[in-house]
């Protein structure tokens, strides 16, 4: 499984992004899908997920100002950013834990991470 993300850039405070996620392969399922962020000098952390099923969850800094949807059609991931502040520059990732088939018709759970896209917010 292979996550591509794109969507960040530089950004006002008060603006919004929105951020994409897609996943590539064959022979895989995905259920949930999240966004995490990681700040220079500080450990990534989560920042929103959502589950096959459409539940979702946000880390108490976001909540109220982003949103997180999934394409379970297109295997796409999005985060939308709304009233963005300093505090939220970091290069943001997204997750996916998925279910595979092995060549030896064995289940395998992993999770795939996309590369990183940065988001910049300035005052």
């Amino acid at each position: 499984v292979q996550l591509q993300a794109s969507g960040g850039g530089l950004v006002q405070v008060g603006g919004s992004l929105r951020l994409s996620c897609v996943a590539s392969g064959s022979g895989f399922r995905i259920d949930e899908m999240a966004w995490y962020r990681q700040a220079p000098g500080h450990e990534r952390e989560l920042v929103a997920e959502i589950t096959s099923g459409g539940s979702s969850h946000y880390a108490d800094s976001v909540k109220g100002r982003f949103t997180i949807s999934r394409d379970i059609a297109k295997n796409t991931v999005y985060l939308q950013m709304n009233s963005l502040k300093r505090e939220d520059t970091a290069v943001y990732y997204c997750a996916a834990n998925y279910e595979a088939r092995s060549p030896w018709d064995t289940v395998v759970v992993g999770k795939a991470w996309g590369q990183g896209t940065l988001v910049t917010v300035s005052s």
